[in-house]
């Protein structure tokens, strides 16, 4: 295959699939993972996409508006969502991170459930308005439009008055080496934040999340208690996080 047919199926697969990983790109056209690598490089080079630790994703995927990442693999993060909504228990404090998997865990908490959340994500507080046993509180701050998250200070602050039994964290990014990651330096802090104050984390994250990084590292995954993703991550990948003493959960 010749490199501009080899970088057009890449963009191709990113358009498709909303991210690539290095070493799958390496195996399915059976190059070197140093050939895809340079690939990408350029490829970013020329605006074309955005290299990341382990792979690329689109040049804009950070701007992303809210309603149109909900539409990406919806099947696959109910599945998760499902899995971790399991997890909670009668009594806690639970606090439930942005993003479009999270929402989903909001939506999927039983109605029998007796808890408290606090939540970052004004779409999680809608989510959760008309269930009858939850006290759901919304932690203020800045708004970011795109992931419709509070941040800054302000959120900081109240989230370190938090000792939360459980978090539900969304990620970006989840790297054996280097943990948990985001695009966005606001976000990292408060995500941070939540960690912080947790007896239990739990990182929900799909297949395409994992052995990749972000450029802004929110916590090892020493600070994380427990990986929820999807079925078809095989147990060679799930190995490393295992490794790190990581429950794994597949849903």
């Amino acid at each position: 295959m010749l490199t501009d047919e080899r970088r057009t199926l890449i963009l191709d697969r990113l358009r498709s699939q909303g991210r690539v990983l290095a070493a799958d790109l390496s195996a399915e056209l059976d190059v070197s993972q140093d050939t895809i690598r340079r690939d990408l490089r350029d490829l970013d080079e020329a605006g074309l996409l955005r290299r990341v630790h382990g792979g690329a994703l689109p040049r804009d995927a950070g701007a992303q508006p809210f309603a149109e990442r909900t539409r990406r693999a919806p099947a696959v993060k109910a599945s998760i969502a499902r899995r971790a909504a399991a997890c909670a228990r009668d009594g806690q404090v639970i606090v439930i991170d942005g993003g479009t998997t999270t929402l989903e865990v909001a939506r999927a908490l039983g109605d029998d459930l007796r808890a408290t959340v606090v939540t970052t994500s004004p779409p999680v507080a809608i989510a959760l308005a008309d269930h009858p046993g939850l006290e759901v509180t919304v932690v203020g701050g800045t708004l970011r439009r795109e992931p419709l998250v509070t941040v800054g200070a302000d959120a900081v602050e109240s989230l370190r008055a938090v000792r939360a039994d459980l978090v539900y964290l969304g990620v970006c990014g989840l790297h054996p080496e280097i943990g948990v990651t985001t695009d966005d330096i606001e976000e990292r802090h408060v995500k941070a934040a939540m960690i912080a104050g947790a007896a239990e984390v739990l990182a929900l994250a799909d297949g395409d999340k994992l052995g990749t990084a972000m450029p802004f590292v929110v916590a090892p995954l020493r600070e994380v208690t427990h990986l929820i993703t999807d079925h078809g991550v095989t147990e060679s990948d799930l190995a490393p996080y295992r490794a790190l003493g990581l429950e794994v959960l597949q849903a």
